[in-house]
C-alpha cells in the first residue's frame, strides 16, 4: 500500500527522469532538423523542378522540427530557403509569404545580415512582379544593413538590383550610378 508521501516521492523521481530526458529529446529533434535541412540543400543544388519541390518538402520538415525546439535562427533560415525555392519556381506570392515570416525572426533574433538578405529577396520578388517602387523600398532597407555588417557581396548585389530597377523604370543615368557603385565591390570580393 502506497502512502501519499510515497506517491509524492515516486512522482518526484518521474519528474526528474523526464527532465533528464528532455535535453536528449531536444538534441535528437535538432539533429533530425539538421538532417532534413541538409537534405533540402542537396536537393536544391540539383536545380531540377522536381528536386526543388523535394527541397521544399525537406525544409518544411526541418522548419517544423526547428519550431519544436524553439530555434528561431534556423527557423528563419528554413523559411528563407523555402521562400527562395518558391521564387525560383515562379510562385512569387508564396515566396513573399515565407520571406515575410522570416523577416521578424531575423530582426528579433538572428541579426542584420539575415534581415538584409530577406529584405533583398523581398525586393527581388516585388521587382519580378513589376512593383518596381516597392522593390526599391526593400532594397533601400537592405543596403544600409549590408554596409553595417561589412557584407560587400550583399551590398554589391543590392546596388546592382537597385540599378536594375532604375533601368527598368527608364532612369538610365540613375541605374548607371548604382552599377558603378556595385562594380568595385564585385571586383573586391
Amino acid at each position: 500500500m502506497l502512502l501519499l508521501s510515497d506517491v509524492g516521492i515516486a512522482a518526484g523521481r518521474y519528474e526528474v527522469k523526464i527532465a533528464q530526458q528532455q535535453p536528449q529529446l531536444q538534441q535528437a529533434t535538432r539533429a533530425a532538423a539538421q538532417q532534413a535541412f541538409s537534405e533540402g540543400k542537396k536537393l536544391y543544388q540539383q536545380g531540377t523542378a522536381e528536386s526543388l519541390r523535394q527541397a521544399i518538402g525537406s525544409w518544411e520538415i526541418a522548419l517544423k522540427l526547428y519550431r519544436q525546439v524553439d530555434d528561431k535562427g534556423w527557423e528563419a533560415t528554413a523559411l528563407l530557403s523555402i521562400g527562395r525555392v518558391y521564387s525560383d519556381l515562379g510562385e512569387k506570392h508564396k515566396a513573399l509569404s515565407y520571406y515575410n515570416q522570416a523577416l521578424p525572426l531575423y530582426r528579433a533574433v538572428v541579426g542584420k545580415r539575415g534581415e538584409a538578405t530577406t529584405l533583398n529577396n523581398i525586393g527581388q520578388v516585388y521587382s519580378d512582379l513589376g512593383e518596381k517602387h516597392k522593390a526599391l523600398s526593400y532594397y533601400n532597407q537592405a543596403l544600409p544593413l549590408y554596409r553595417a555588417v561589412g557584407d560587400k557581396s550583399g551590398e554589391a548585389t543590392t546596388l546592382n538590383n537597385i540599378g536594375q530597377v532604375y533601368s527598368d523604370l527608364g532612369e538610365k543615368h540613375k541605374a548607371l550610378s548604382y552599377y558603378n557603385q556595385a562594380l568595385p565591390l564585385y571586383r573586391a570580393v
